[in-house]
Parts: C-alpha cells; sequence; structure tokens
C-alpha cells in the first residue's frame, strides 16, 4: 500500500491542501493515519477516492452531496460523467484511479467511450498522451508501485499493437525509414509506440527494436537498414552524462540523418544538443513534424 502526504494529494488531484483538510474536517471524506510526528499520511484509498471527487465536484457536484456517496457510487458517477463530457482532463484522472485500483473493466469504459466520442487519434493527443506523462511523473515520484504501472501499460500497448497491425503499409515513392529504440536502461516505451503509429499511418516503414536496445546493438542494426530518421525517448531517471553520452555517439555515427528525442528526462536536463537532433515536446509537434517530413519526400 502506499503512503502519501497532503502535498503529495494536492499535486495529484489539484485540490489545495487547505481544502482538503476543510473536508476532513467538515465532511470526514478522508480519515487520515498519523505519524509519530502528527504529520498526515494517506492511502490509495483517500487518493482515489479524493481523485474521484475532484472531477465530479469541478462539473458541479456540492461536495455536501458527494461526502455522502460510497466509493462504488463515486465510481459509477464518474463513469456516467465521462459519457457525457469532453473534459480530457477528467478523463485522464479516471485511467488514473483505473491504474490505481487495477480495474481493467472501469479502464475499457474510460477509454472506448473516449474513442467512440473523440476517435483514436484525438484519444491518444488529449487523454493517452498526456496520460502517459503523468504516469511518468508518479513513477518517478515514487507515488505508484512497478504492478500499477505495469498494469495500465500492458492494457494500453494492447491498443496501440492492434491500432498499429490495423494500418496497412502504403510505402510511396520518397517514402522514409524510421528506426525506433529505448536506450539501454529505459522501459517505458508506449510513447514510442505512439510515434509508430503515427509514422506507419503515414506511409513510411519502421524498424522498431523497442526497449532497452545495447548502443553497440542499436548500431549493428543501423548498419543493415540504414534509417533516414532516429526516434528515442527518456522518461526514467538517468544521468545527464549518460544521455548526451549516448546522443552525441548517435549524432556522430548518423551525421546526415534527423534525431528525434522524446520524454520527461529532456524537459528537465538543460544542455546543448547536437545540430541533428531535436527534441519532441509533445504528440502533437511529432505528428507535425511527421507531416512535414511526408510533404517532402
Amino acid at each position: 500500500m502506499a503512503s502519501y502526504s497532503i502535498k503529495d494529494l494536492e499535486n495529484l488531484t489539484g485540490i489545495k491542501a487547505h481544502t482538503i483538510r476543510m473536508w476532513e474536517k467538515r465532511y470526514e471524506l478522508v480519515e487520515p493515519r498519523r505519524t509519530e510526528t502528527n504529520i498526515r499520511c494517506y492511502t490509495d484509498e483517500d487518493l482515489k477516492k479524493l481523485l474521484n471527487v475532484s472531477i465530479l465536484n469541478r462539473h458541479g457536484i456540492k461536495i455536501s452531496k458527494l461526502a455522502h456517496l460510497s466509493n462504488e457510487e463515486l465510481g459509477e458517477k464518474i463513469i456516467q460523467l465521462t459519457r457525457k463530457h469532453s473534459d480530457f482532463d477528467s478523463q485522464i484522472e479516471s485511467l488514473v484511479v483505473s491504474m490505481i485500483e487495477l480495474d481493467e473493466e472501469k479502464y475499457e469504459k474510460i477509454l472506448t467511450t473516449a474513442i467512440i466520442r473523440f476517435g483514436f487519434e484525438d484519444t491518444i493527443f488529449n487523454i493517452l498522451y498526456p496520460f502517459f506523462e503523468k504516469v511518468g511523473l508518479l513513477w518517478q515520484a515514487g507515488t505508484i508501485n512497478p504492478a500499477q504501472e505495469h498494469f495500465i501499460s500492458n492494457l494500453i500497448k494492447q491498443k496501440l499493437m492492434v491500432a498499429i497491425d490495423s494500418i496497412s503499409l502504403n510505402k510511396y515513392k520518397g517514402s522514409k525509414t524510421f528506426l525506433l529504440f529505448l536506450p539501454e536502461w529505459e522501459l517505458h516505451e508506449l510513447g514510442l509506440l505512439v510515434y509508430y503509429y503515427f509514422i506507419k499511418k503515414k506511409g513510411h516503414k519502421v524498424v522498431y527494436l523497442g526497449q532497452a536496445v545495447p548502443e553497440n546493438d542499436l548500431f549493428k542494426v543501423a548498419d543493415v537498414v540504414r534509417p533516414d530518421v532516429y526516434i528515442t525517448s527518456f522518461t526514467s531517471s538517468a544521468e545527464k552524462g549518460k544521455i548526451l553520452s549516448l546522443l552525441e555517439d548517435l549524432s556522430d555515427y548518423a551525421k546526415d540523418n534527423q534525431i528525434f528525442v522524446g520524454g520527461l528526462q529532456l524537459k528537465e536536463l538543460n544542455f546543448k544538443l547536437p545540430s541533428n537532433v531535436k527534441v519532441l515536446p509533445s504528440a502533437k509537434i511529432f505528428k507535425e513534424e511527421i507531416e512535414d517530413i511526408s510533404l517532402k519526400s
């Protein structure tokens, strides 16, 4: 069972700490445990309840009414809400709850409803990709455990692989070859699979190596397939020098090729990148880059 401080809850739910304390006192919404030094600490159940309450309260349901609902009733109202509204933040928070609860049925309802209402691509842009980033932050902060992250990652991976497999490869004259890989310390591949989907949809060839690729093996594959574009991503914490060393080695090897790099770590590391390396701050920016490459092909 995870343990959260009141500051953790504020960051995860968007509810101010003083509001959480007020709701505790006035409505007995959650009952925190206390450490030996009298500091509040909260459980997974407290986090789930406050996430649900936050979503519903933001949509106009008074806290005085929400305080009397059971966890099951709160969950059902969330499902009803996600069917009616296009509030992407609510969809993302609902996915966080399904991950914490390890609830595949809830996950399927949320995601299937979103895909039907918004289409697969808009669901990726506005719900799944921001959700990946939130999961990455939760992972780094230690507020979710490996089982929860693996549970939701594998479910979403299945959806993405089905979507990728359903695309017929329509290569055209001038189409490019993309080599997608993660460095040997990196296991978070959902963002890379999103890139795979958009590249293939645009008619380009993808050589997908996936997780934890040693640098020497990467260059051996590159010698064979001769890619036009390289794409990687950094989500897990790694030393600045380690990341820069890989990018410099890759830049030297692929002097005449474009290298795209995504992931949370690039936002935290301030160093000068090689000239042929470009950071991808979001899935939307990546889609624009692919469309630009396709137009020039």
